[in-house]
Parts: structure tokens; C-alpha cells; sequence
């Protein structure tokens, strides 16, 4: 890392068992610490890597550029500039992209990967790799800085020629770029911070800042993301326990079954059309339309709206279905039908969705989990935890990450059901009348 520039503080300390890499913190670090320093030539990516003319040429782009550009390197050997970098990856990961298709639709049925098929890649960046994640609770967070220098010391890596050859022989190089939020008290000075290389100016770089304090002994954690485990694990091959940006979906197809099997497909067709002309739809990606259900359970409110009007008796739909042209809004229609229940007293969106739990739209919701469990089999939540348990996540890569998926996702739905079966009058909390779009 010295001769590519890379600076980090003595603070930090890397450690390497069987479960992995991690970093440390060897004494207390404080908010706004700068821990590291990172020149972007460093970083492996199309535009550093020796094959970007190549790249280019052929118009590769995105993800699969990265991927050229990565193989080209390690074809290099010891000759390559990131050859200790490479050494630190793995000969192969826990990509489902990569997996069999028997290990596919054996370990990931049912779940929200099972159907996806587009991988994501992201640029490689040296040091930074070796921090794990932690979903939502990270401690540092990366920032680009440009120092002042004249134009003609930039360096114009896609256009200088000589510029590859020039990382394999010639060190990184930068301004200082560690510094303490708390002059004369940071707990950084307490363990005699030093940068790992000294340096000149560099143009371009990345920092890492603590965002958090940090205790002395504790992991000190970076993140990918605010992402769900079927991200997580579609991305980068591994997944977390209890991870709050867990969701699962419930397609709109399923629900049109679903109400296909209770009415008739003209009945069916009418009430899903009241729906979007009120201005509703679901989420949508990869041309599927879906309904989100969040950690604790809770459904996208327009599933509510959706299942409302569906089994709203003929003669209240009737005066909803003529009063959407003259209401112009679904707030002001939706308020005439429900007030016929009670009196709506603040007219607000978690209001409205109280009233729209009905004993129906909770029977409803009940039947729409019952049925996308199905989807993981015969083997129960309870089989899969137990599984689960006993699963080494060392050896057993694949199975350990896949029954993570499977019993979060299926915990979210156990979830679902006991928000179904409590009294609407208990719904605590409401989310916002928006759409939400679909990892991708």
C-alpha cells in the first residue's frame, strides 16, 4: 500500500482469521478523524487498469469492463501494480450469478433473488476492501478530495500512454491528508498517529472519516449500502442477521389471483381500474409491478387502497367509481366513502389507513402471505432456522447465506401476519403515500 500512496493511521489494526479480514481500532477514535487516505489512481478501475484501451476499443462498459479489467490484472501475476491487492480476493465468491441453476432453485426458491439475473459491479478499492459491512451502523464514510495544484502536474490517466507503466514504478503520491476534529484532544494523538508513507501532493483522493465515536478494541465497520440481504447477497455474496432494510415483495399479479379466485375476472378488472384511475400503482422494476413489505411487516399502503376497493360492497364502489371524475383526487374520495363509517377527524394519512384495515382487508392479508409462503416450500420457518443453526458459515457458504435470505424473508411475513390479525385501532405507525422503487 506504501508505494501505491495509500495512507492509513497506525489507529487501525488489520486483523485475518478463518472468518475473514477485519479492521480494529487499537484506541478510542473520535468523530471526524480522518483514518485513511486514498489516491483514485490507486483504485483499481477501467480507466487505471492496463487493458482500458482494449476496453475501450471494444465499448465495453459498466460492471463487465470492471470484470475485463480485474482478469487482465490477475493475468499479470506479480507484474501487475495491485498484485498484493489481488492476492487479498478470493478465488471465487458467493455470487448467486455464479452459482449452478440447481443451486439456484434449490437454495433460493421462493426468495426475492431467485428471478434476478443482472449483476452489479463497483470499482476496487485498495484498503477500503478490507473494512466489513454493517448495514445502516457504519463508522466510516468515504469523501474525494482535490488539493491545489497547477494544471500541468494532473495526471490524465485514460489519455497519457506512459501512465500505466508509470504505477508499476513509480509511488503514489500525496499531501497529508490526516488531521484531528479535536486539536491538542483527539484519542488519535493518544496512539501516536503516523501516516504509513510520506508523500508529496497528489491531485485527487479519497478519505476515510470516522462518523462515530469508536471504542478501543472494537471493529471499526464501512458500508455497501442501505440494502436488503437479497441486495447484499446479489451484489457482494454474503448476507446479515437482523438486517432493518429487509423487504419482501408481493407481486400485483399475485394479487389479481388472489382476487380472481374470490370474484369474477370482469369484477376483478373493474376494481384494479378504479385503482390507478384514483392515481395509484405499485412499485415497479424489470417490468414487474409490486407491493413492498417492510421489516416490521408493515404493507405498502397502496396494497391497503388496493385491497379496500376490491372488497368494497357494489353500492359504495359504485359512489367511489362516480365520484373520482368530479373529486379530481383520491384524498377527497376516498374521505366521502370512509366517513361513512366514522367521522374523520384530521383527514391524515395514518388515519385514512386505519380506517382502511378492515376485518376483510385483514382476512385479505392474511390469505396474500399464507400464499407467497408457499412459494419457500414445505419446509417450515422453524425448519429453516433450526438449519440455519446448525450451518457453518465458513464451510458452507451457499446454504448459510441462502437460509439467512429465506428466514428473513420469511420472518418479515410472520410479521405481516400479526399485523393482519391486530385490531386496525393498534396501528401505530404509517408510512407515507409514495412509491418506492426496487433494488436493481
Amino acid at each position: 500500500m506504501d508505494s501505491k500512496g495509500i495512507e492509513y493511521s497506525d489507529a487501525l489494526q488489520f486483523t485475518d482469521n478463518e472468518e475473514g479480514i477485519a479492521v480494529r481500532a487499537i484506541c478510542d477514535l473520535k468523530e471526524g478523524d480522518v483514518v485513511a487516505s486514498i489516491p483514485k489512481q490507486a483504485c483499481l478501475t477501467v480507466k487505471t487498469s492496463g487493458a482500458r484501451h482494449v476496453i475501450k476499443e471494444t465499448e465495453l462498459a459498466g460492471p463487465i469492463a470492471l470484470c475485463v479489467a480485474v482478469m487482465y490484472e490477475r493475468s499479470l501475476g506479480p507484474l501487475s501494480p495491485w498484485a498484493g491487492y489481488l492476492q487479498l480476493l478470493p478465488e471465487a465468491d458467493c455470487l448467486p450469478l455464479l452459482w449452478s441453476a440447481d443451486d439456484v432453485d434449490s437454495l433460493l426458491g421462493g426468495t426475492e433473488l431467485h428471478e434476478i439475473d443482472v449483476y452489479h459491479g463497483f470499482g476496487m478499492v485498495p484498503l477500503a476492501d478490507l473494512f466489513n459491512h454493517k448495514t445502516g451502523a457504519e463508522d466510516v464514510h468515504f469523501t474525494s478530495v482535490s488539493c491545489h495544484l497547477d494544471s500541468d502536474n494532473d495526471v490524465d490517466i485514460e489519455n497519457d500512454d506512459a501512465s500505466y507503466s508509470s504505477t508499476v514504478d513509480e509511488p503514489f503520491t500525496q499531501s497529508s491528508p490526516f488531521r484531528n476534529s479535536d486539536e491538542g484532544n483527539s484519542s488519535v494523538d493518544s496512539c501516536n498517529l503516523e501516516k504509513s508513507s510520506n508523500s508529496e501532493e497528489n491531485p485527487m483522493f479519497l478519505e476515510m472519516i470516522i462518523v462515530k465515536d469508536v471504542k478501543s478494541g472494537a471493529e471499526v465497520f464501512n458500508t455497501y449500502g442501505s440494502l436488503g440481504n437479497a441486495a447484499l447477497l446479489h451484489r457482494y455474496g454474503f448476507t446479515e442477521a437482523n438486517n432493518p432494510f429487509d423487504i419482501v415483495n408481493i407481486d400485483l399479479e399475485l394479487v389479481v389471483k388472489w382476487s380472481l379466485s374470490l370474484f369474477s375476472s370482469r369484477y376483478s378488472r373493474a376494481r384494479l381500474s378504479l385503482w390507478r384511475r384514483l392515481g395509484y400503482s405499485g412499485c415497479v422494476s424489470q417490468n414487474s409491478e409490486y407491493f413492498e413489505i417492510s421489516y416490521d411487516g408493515e404493507p405498502q399502503v397502496e396494497l391497503l387502497v388496493l385491497l379496500y376497493i376490491i372488497l368494497l360492497p357494489d353500492e359504495t364502489y359504485h359512489k367511489l367509481d362516480l365520484a373520482v371524475p368530479t373529486a379530481g383526487d383520491f384524498a377527497k374520495s376516498l374521505n366521502m366513502i370512509l366517513s361513512k363509517k366514522r367521522t374523520i377527524k384530521s383527514g391524515t394519512d395514518s388515519e385514512r389507513k386505519d380506517l382502511l384495515l378492515t376485518k376483510r382487508v385483514r382476512d385479505s392479508l392474511l390469505s396474500l402471505a399464507n400464499i407467497r409462503e408457499s412459494f419457500y416450500g414445505s419446509d417450515s420457518l422453524e425448519d429453516d432456522i433450526d438449519l440455519l443453526k446448525r450451518c457453518c458459515r465458513i464451510r458452507e457458504r451457499k446454504l448459510y447465506h441462502s437460509l439467512m435470505l429465506r428466514v428473513s424473508e420469511r420472518t418479515i411475513l410472520k410479521q405481516l401476519r400479526v399485523y393482519a390479525s391486530r385490531s386496525s385501532k393498534s396501528t401505530k405507525r404509517s408510512y407515507p403515500l409514495r412509491k418506492k422503487f426496487k433494488w436493481t
